[in-house]
């Protein structure tokens, strides 16, 4: 029983070390010069999850026109952003509050699972904001951003496929995604893929969202804008 709970012991300090270094070692290891940042976007992040925020514009609702057609309000009266998560299919879409956690959903969380993008909208975001972190990219990483995104969602027929039902209100939506989930590669390594396809550097892995935001914090500047009114 002792050999057993010193082994245990030690599987958790390894894993320790191992988001420790993830966290500490930036991705990439040497900063490149991206341009000036022209667009804004957020990391919206609470103790599980992150997602990101991009501004709208027409090219942007022109870029995701399906999701105005298979009824999330992208161009409704007051939005201002979309918001993108990619994550486990089960957890996302049997857990829509923690009062109905299961056990299956989070064991397919835990070892594999199908992926889901959820997409939300959103009007101003709030600076400064715990859960908010905003940061300035090049036009040039804006646009490679949005070809990463796009690229995450499951096709067919040269459309995403949208999982109808299965939203939490009347202003989201999921969609199939591509990837396999797993608590090693997950929702907050996603961000911060994305991420660095925006320019930004990251941890070299990032499970967790404190785990993202500090080495976010390490490595890039977050300028918070001024609140407004």
């Amino acid at each position: 029983m002792r050999g057993i709970f010193r082994f245990a012991l030690r599987i958790l300090a390894l894993i320790a070390v191992i988001a420790a270094l993830g966290t500490l070692i930036p991705r990439p290891l040497w900063s490149g010069d991206e341009g000036s940042g022209t667009r804004r976007i957020y990391v919206i992040s609470n103790p599980i999850h992150t997602d990101i925020a991009i501004p709208v514009d027409a090219a942007v609702l022109e870029r995701f026109r399906f999701l105005a057609e298979d009824g999330i309000a992208a161009n409704g009266e007051g939005v201002r952003y979309l918001i993108f998560g990619w994550g486990g299919r089960a957890f996302y879409l049997e857990t829509p509050t923690w009062s109905q956690l299961r056990p299956a959903p989070v064991f397919k969380a835990l070892t594999v699972d199908a992926a889901a993008m959820h997409v939300d909208v959103a009007g101003p975001i709030p600076e400064p904001h715990p859960a908010v972190a905003g940061y300035d990219v090049s036009e040039a990483r804006f646009a490679a951003l949005l070809d990463f995104i796009a690229a995450s969602f499951t096709r067919d027929a040269d459309r995403p496929k949208f999982i109808p039902g299965a939203g939490y209100s009347i202003s989201d939506g999921f969609y199939e995604a591509e990837g396999a989930f797993n608590a090693l590669v997950g929702c907050n390594t996603w961000t911060a893929r994305a991420l660095r396809v925006a320019g930004l550097r990251t941890g070299w892995w990032n499970p967790l969202p404190w785990s993202l935001s500090l080495s976010m914090q390490l490595y890039n500047r977050d300028e918070p804008q001024p609140a407004r009114q």
